[in-house]
């Protein structure tokens, strides 16, 4: 724009200094103006899907970019930068971990899927395409070390999900702790990068030593310091570094209750005291993945940790549950049942008392899921920072559409619910959809039937007419007023149908 505002475009036969002096001075105005938008922070927003940005990645390749999301300083895009470089996502068959490798893939992002298992977790998945598949046991150590999980060169950034599934204390150790430690220094072996690591926000219970602190909350606390270890501390210092998201929670974690709901059966939430109860603004998957690659170019969390939460002021549990019975479209007041929170600690310490006194890891196990499920009941899981908000997909958006298109059960997330009733409900909305498309096909066979046989809408030289009015407001009142009982009928009926309408339009 700065060389064009002082090159003489304009053919000299126009000589018109006043047109362009005009027009050098707007292309100036433009020119100051993109320099200001170039050097302004950018929201933390998820963007719409788009393709590859080639830009980026030719920046990546010549311009001497990497981790600032291409060379000359440009900043990255939420939502959009990609550097080209190749990415490893490690835990890809979690609930997260399948959003990260198809949001990597999306991007145009050279993409590796590692799993235990591919017959079990990756063929034939749709959110693999696009992505190379690896079967690898994480858990071994040696064999991480090794060179099997990475060959030297093979990958730039590695982005772990990995999550034990029970949250028990052997279990949080050897997957949140001990096998996301072996990914992380068979990353630093095989050289890459950066290290990208999918936390929680719960975390901070245990950096505050909380005597309600979990197991797994302490897993992922070492785990951190062990990343800030290999990064060589706080500011660095090698060419290895680390990025710790921290999620409130997932959309999946607060919709366990609508198909309950949705059964007539009250919204269990509880009660912390003086109408309190825990509040949180979770954030949805697609919008979390897109966080985690954006990592990938963006250094301003760089061998740090962000917590991150989507883009709700945040609701308490007894919202939450008004909200789906809103969407629900259910008659009346919301059906809320508030249990006192004291409840947790009489299982607890029931189930703990055993553990102690029979010495049964069974035992603490069930004591350990109960402090879980307490900890989510008492705490906030809750950002307010607008830094620590991200993405557009609101928590009534998500309970819409899967009030439409049903949702998976996962035993892991789901407390009230069931796969039973998950499946029926699902059952049923499909049947829905499928029984509305069925009825719109029949109405527009009527339409068209009718209008066939001239009993239908007016002709053109009647149109505006008296005559013409009469026969066009008599055949769309009938057809509305058929739409509720004619569906699903026979020929027979739609011929009554026709025959109702040719009376009609004769008198």
């Amino acid at each position: 724009l700065l060389v064009l505002a002082h090159f003489p475009f304009l053919p000299r036969r126009t000589n018109r200094k006043a047109t362009t002096m005009v027009v050098r001075l707007l292309l100036l105005c433009a020119a100051a103006a993109t320099t200001v938008a170039a050097f302004s922070p950018s929201p933390r927003l998820s963007r719409p899907a788009t393709s590859l940005n080639i830009f980026d990645k030719f920046m990546a390749q010549f311009g001497g970019g990497g981790g600032g999301g291409g060379g000359f300083g440009a900043a990255p895009v939420p939502g959009e930068s990609c550097t080209g470089e190749k990415i490893a996502v490690v835990g890809s068959t979690g609930y997260i971990g399948k959003a990260v490798v198809r949001e990597s893939v999306r991007r145009g992002y050279p993409t590796s899927a590692v799993m235990r298992d591919i017959s079990k977790g990756g063929s034939g998945e749709e959110k693999f395409k696009g992505a190379e598949l690896k079967e690898f046991d994480v858990t071994d150590r040696e064999a991480c070390l090794n060179g099997g999980l990475f060959e030297p060169g093979s990958v730039d950034v590695v982005v772990s999900c990995l999550a034990s599934r029970t949250g028990s204390k052997k279990d949080s150790y050897a997957i949140d702790y001990q096998a996301t430690l072996n990914v992380a220094e068979a990353a630093k072996a095989a050289g890459a990068r950066r290290f990208i690591l999918l936390s929680a926000y719960c975390v901070k219970s245990a950096e505050r030593n909380d005597p309600y602190a979990l197991q797994f909350q302490y897993a992922k606390m070492e785990l951190e310091g062990k990343l800030r270890e290999l990064s060589g501390g706080a500011d660095g210092g090698g060419k290895f570094d680390h990025v710790a998201v921290r999620p409130t929670a997932f959309f999946k974690s607060v919709s366990g209750q609508l198909e309950v709901v949705n059964g007539g059966s009250p919204f269990v939430y509880f009660d912390l005291g003086g109408g309190r109860n825990a509040r949180c603004n979770p954030i949805s998957e697609p919008d979390l993945a897109a966080a985690l690659i954006d990592q990938v170019a963006d250094d301003s969390h760089k061998n740090a940790v962000w917590n991150l939460g989507g883009p709700d002021e945040g609701f308490s549990m007894s919202e939450q549950g008004a909200m789906i019975h809103d969407v629900l479209k259910k008659e009346g007041e919301p059906k809320l049942l508030a249990v006192p929170i004291g409840i947790f600690d009489v299982i607890i310490d029931g189930l703990q008392w055993v553990a102690t006194t029979f010495k049964s890891e069974k035992f603490e196990d069930a004591a350990e899921f109960g402090r879980i499920g307490k900890y989510y009941a008492v705490e906030d899981m809750l950002t307010t920072d607008p830094d620590e908000k991200y993405g557009r997909a609101t928590l009534r958006e998500h309970y819409s559409y899967i009030a439409e298109n049903g949702q998976e059960y996962d035993p892991y997330t789901t407390v009230f619910g069931s796969a039973d009733k998950k499946a029926e409900f699902q059952k049923e909305k499909v049947g829905s959809s499928k029984r509305d498309a069925q009825n719109k096909k029949a109405l527009d066979t009527l339409v068209y039937a009718l209008g066939w046989a001239g009993m239908g809408l007016p002709k053109e030289e009647e149109r505006g007419g008296e005559r013409g009015g009469r026969r066009e407001a008599a055949f769309w009142g009938l057809v509305r007023s058929r739409t509720t009982d004619v569906w699903g009928k026979t020929l027979r009926g739609y011929r009554g149908a026709v025959r109702e309408v040719r009376a009609t339009a004769a008198g």
